[in-house]
């Protein structure tokens, strides 16, 4: 088949899941992975046929996406702040709120002076992107990053390799106060938690609900903010006095975890994403 037979087929059949532009940027990227042909160099050699290897290749990632397995997932990478990142179902997929959390950060620390603040814990590795983003920006940082999933940590230390940046991970359940023991004092807490209420599994789509891990997206116990909570307490003795918190939100709960943190002596602002959703709380240790 030529490249644009091959183009055709493959949106044609992923129209049946996905909305017609999202079809089309996925075919672009499966075939950047494949041929290493950016779009606009496929569009000039639309009538070239492609080799069979690769055509076999396409298909086989062609199916696996029709069974909504997430694009990230089925080619083993996600960009995140400039960067790719290796990914697979042991950790979530890094999201653009998410780049915004951190870039809050980033904007912040540059406004001070460069040798404070310097010990950062991120809690909730997941695939590194928050600690590898922050080191990459801001070398002069210490980080440390925490999860409770030994695979995740796997996928973060990968990352951490692949993108040349020194992260000291650890294996820890942040909502068991024992493990606390095993942490430091520190300028800056950063977390992007579970915070999606068991609830509102239905309302989510197929590509997330089967594939992304639940323990990195659903709260254990019902309670939506149990995170922030256990985040304000930790705060109290291990994040040093004028230390800021970071956290991402849910956006149905931003008053509800501005309260958490308030109650516990931090004074606080919630950050719009950029389609104005509450989905950000800065929190400082007066």
């Amino acid at each position: 088949m030529t490249i644009a037979e091959t183009y055709i087929a493959f949106t044609q059949k992923l129209k049946t899941i996905y909305e017609d532009r999202e079809a089309a940027n996925i075919f672009d990227w499966v075939f950047e992975k494949v041929t290493g042909l950016k779009r606009w160099e496929r569009s000039q050699n639309h009538s070239q046929q492609l080799e069979e290897n690769q055509s076999n290749q396409i298909g086989t990632y062609l199916k696996e996406l029709l069974q909504h397995k997430p694009v990230q997932y089925v080619l083993n990478e996600a960009w995140f702040y400039k960067m790719k990142f290796y990914v697979d179902e042991n950790v979530l997929i890094p999201r653009p709120e998410t780049e915004e959390l951190v870039e809050w950060v980033i904007r912040d620390f540059k406004n001070q002076n460069n040798s404070k603040p310097t010990n950062i814990l991120d809690i909730g590795s997941g695939s590194g992107c928050i600690s590898i983003a922050l080191k990459k920006e801001l070398p002069y940082l210490k980080v440390t990053s925490i999860d409770i999933s030994e695979k995740a940590l796997k996928v973060a230390q990968t990352n951490a390799e692949n993108l040349q940046v020194k992260i000291d991970f650890l294996q820890a359940d942040f909502l068991n106060q024992k493990a606390w023991k095993s942490l430091q004092v520190y300028d800056a807490i950063i977390s992007n938690p579970p915070y999606i209420p068991m609830t509102d599994n239905e309302m989510l789509a197929k590509n997330v609900t089967g594939f992304e891990p639940s323990i990195a997206l659903f709260t254990p116990s019902g309670d939506p903010i149990i995170f922030y909570k256990k985040i304000a307490c930790f705060a109290k003795d291990f994040l040093k006095k004028k230390g800021a918190i970071y956290v991402e939100i849910h956006e149905n709960f931003a008053k509800e975890v501005r309260s958490v943190f308030e109650k516990s002596g931090f004074s606080t602002v919630i950050k719009n994403d950029i389609y104005g959703k509450e989905r950000m709380v800065k929190a400082e240790k007066v």
